[in-house]
């Protein structure tokens, strides 16, 4: 069968609509998924964020077709993963934060055994090696280090150049210098049109490679949109102007003269102040020409916005993942799947 062409950029790659998922049995069962709706775009990272216990795990099952969903629907390509067959599954790559790596096999026969299970796989030496593992790759993965072997992992998970991504937690214990690479391989195959559903804790990393957000609390998506969108203090632009070497009292001077065009907060302790309302460049301009009256020259000037920690605390989260461990924390500790496959076993 002929492979489907990849994914025009913007299009749906996955879709689900009112997805419910219940783990466990007679009383201990436990409703993780509550009517999840969420659209994962080709060439696109969806970073999907929530505290331990939201469910993130949940969906990545019934995305990829490792479990099935209640009620509600989840749409690959717009086939069921559940019973997709294997030209689908060989779209997707899958990568686990634990579990699911054979331990006593090479890093890279493993890499290379996934890679062989795609039409047009990459290089799996040269992607050990770009992910700075090819040097440990000839060892047994259970003598590896965590970081190395959550590289290995991703490893497996990209090699087939897949159309759809999951990536669980793909960043999670690696060093400074090594996270700018997996952002670099994640960037490479969004480029190409891929689409990539990804679960953090790390916000940095969020804010780094997300293009849309999908906020998941007690098994719902409680927002979703652009990074841009969700982050946006105000309608129209918000700017942070700071005036360098002028005095705070020449700045409060010229905000007080603007604030009935623009309101402006100067800070009365520093050459600094922010401007609300700025929505298209011809306000940029009369903006510039209150700067020129008042004598006064910007030496930087930045959008504002409102950082994901922030973001995550208005929707009721704390941002540091320190939550009670709940009864779908405890459903989600089911054994996972293979570490990364096209196929995607099912418990």
């Amino acid at each position: 069968m002929p492979q489907t062409p990849a994914p025009r950029p913007g299009a749906p790659a996955l879709r689900l609509t009112g997805v419910h998922r219940s783990l466990g049995r007679g009383r201990a069962r436990t409703e993780v998924l509550r009517g999840v709706d969420l659209t994962v775009r080709g060439g696109a990272v969806t970073v999907l964020l929530g505290p331990n216990g939201a469910g993130k795990s949940t969906t990545l099952g019934v995305c990829h077709g490792s479990d099935r969903p209640d009620a509600g629907t989840v749409r690959v390509f717009g086939e069921d993963p559940w019973r997709a067959s294997a030209d689908l599954r060989a779209r997707i790559g899958v990568m686990w934060q634990e579990g699911g790596l054979p331990p006593s096999v090479t890093a890279r026969r493993f890499v290379r055994h996934v890679a062989s299970l795609y039409r047009a796989p990459l290089d799996p030496d040269a992607l050990l090696d770009r992910l700075r593992i090819g040097t440990v790759a000839d060892r047994p993965l259970r003598r590896l280090s965590g970081g190395q072997r959550q590289r290995a992992a991703l490893a497996a998970a990209v090699v087939g150049a897949p159309d759809l991504l999951f990536l669980d937690e793909p960043t999670a214990g690696l060093d400074p210098e090594t996270r700018p690479v997996v952002h670099e391989v994640i960037r490479e195959h969004t480029a190409r049109g891929a689409a990539v559903l990804l679960t953090t804790h790390l916000l940095d990393d969020a804010e780094r490679l997300a293009d849309e957000v999908a906020i998941l609390r007690a098994g719902r998506v409680v927002r979703a949109g652009t990074l841009e969108d969700l982050t946006r203090v105000a309608d129209g632009d918000v700017l942070d102007v700071d005036f360098g070497d002028a005095s705070p009292a020449t700045v409060a001077a010229w905000a007080d003269a603007v604030a009935g065009a623009f309101p402006v907060t100067a800070d009365r302790d520093a050459p600094t102040a922010r401007v609300t309302g700025v929505r298209s460049p011809a306000d940029l301009e009369a903006l510039a020409g209150t700067w020129t009256a008042h004598g006064l020259f910007p030496a930087r000037i930045e959008r504002a916005t409102l950082r994901l920690e922030r973001l995550l605390q208005d929707t009721g989260h704390s941002a540091e993942g320190g939550h009670a461990r709940t009864g779908a924390d405890r459903a989600e500790g089911a054994p996972t799947p293979t570490a990364a496959t096209p196929a995607g076993s099912r418990p």
